[in-house]
């Protein structure tokens, strides 16, 4: 029954009973606040410190064929004003698999003592492939044109730009992270005959977050992100965070009429923080799947004599 649930519906989402493909969009996340560069290319260089970041996440647990999700970024600041970034994200759901590989530019703006403002540009490419032969499921008769939407590894460049403005206690971003809408023709189809192509569309984000200082041992961090794209529902998440003494983070979020979350980090080292969060849906979804799981390490090299001795919450 999970099999037949799933692929009915991924099936809808890719629109193949019309023969036409519209790709899965941006990977989305729910420990966003600590991976903006993989939608916000203005974040390189923000933390003043070389970061390198790997984060998974498996989507729906106990669906065959649910998202799955693995990132690698690292950015680091050049001089006083430049930061330099790159992202490598692999995300896979049922037939489709993705590849995005980009390089982040940044240029930060000192407003003031306390306030910058960092303006970015992403460039870099996107690999698509769509495997029908994974269908199994009796939908489509054998040899039906329909179900025969092969895309094999396609490449399509892609260009982003971002803003970010921020202090040591406040942040506020606006990333378009793709701003090109690329058709992936399907030139290799029976007979050379179809029409089927698969589309991306461009995703607009904004997100924000402040940290309040409850007092010495403790902050609070709430925090923000709406996704925004054309022919889907806003998105929205909503997260509040606790930092206690430095090390251990607690905090939970809800992604509006889709999921609860619960979210745990601990900073092991001055270099490294591990994170957990699990997300569980509020749809009724909720019945196939035993909800959603996301790890992440963080890697932070500190330039030696410049310790940062209170790093950023964000």
């Amino acid at each position: 029954m999970k099999n037949t649930f799933l692929t009915i519906l991924i099936l809808i989402t890719l629109g193949v009973f019309s023969t036409k493909v519209q790709a899965q969009q941006d990977a989305q996340y729910t420990q966003y606040m600590y991976n903006p560069i993989s939608i916000n290319p203005a974040y390189a260089g923000t933390r003043d410190v070389f970061s390198f970041l790997g984060l998974y996440r498996t989507q729906w647990v106990g669906l065959d064929g649910a998202p799955e999700t693995f990132t690698l970024s690292g950015h680091t600041p050049v001089g006083n004003n430049v930061g330099l970034g790159m992202n490598v994200t692999q995300d896979e759901i049922f037939i489709t698999n993705e590849t995005y590989v980009d390089i982040d530019f940044s240029y930060k703006i000192n407003l003031s003592d306390e306030a910058k403002l960092a303006l970015g540009f992403k460039a870099g490419g996107h690999f698509l492939t769509i495997d029908t032969n994974k269908l199994n499921t009796g939908a489509f008769n054998p040899g039906d044109a329909d179900a025969e939407i092969n895309i094999d590894n396609k490449f399509s460049p892609q260009f982003g730009v971002g803003a970010y403005y921020y202090t040591d206690s406040f942040y506020l971003g606006l990333s378009v992270p793709n701003m090109l809408e690329t058709k992936h023709f399907d030139e290799n189809a029976a007979n050379n005959n179809s029409f089927a192509t698969a589309k991306e569309r461009v995703n607009f984000y904004l997100m924000a977050g402040k940290t309040f200082d409850l007092n010495a041992d403790l902050k609070f961090k709430p925090s923000t992100l709406l996704k925004m794209v054309d022919g889907a529902p806003i998105q929205v998440d909503l997260s509040a965070n606790f930092l206690i003494k430095e090390k251990l983070t607690l905090g939970a979020a809800y992604r509006w009429s889709a999921a609860l979350s619960g979210m745990i980090g601990y900073q092991l080292s001055d270099q490294l923080m591990l994170g957990f969060a699990y997300d569980r849906e509020t749809t009724e979804l909720r019945q196939y799947n035993d909800g959603s799981f996301e790890f992440f390490l963080r890697f932070e090299l500190f330039k030696r004599n410049n310790r940062m001795i209170s790093p950023r919450f964000f």
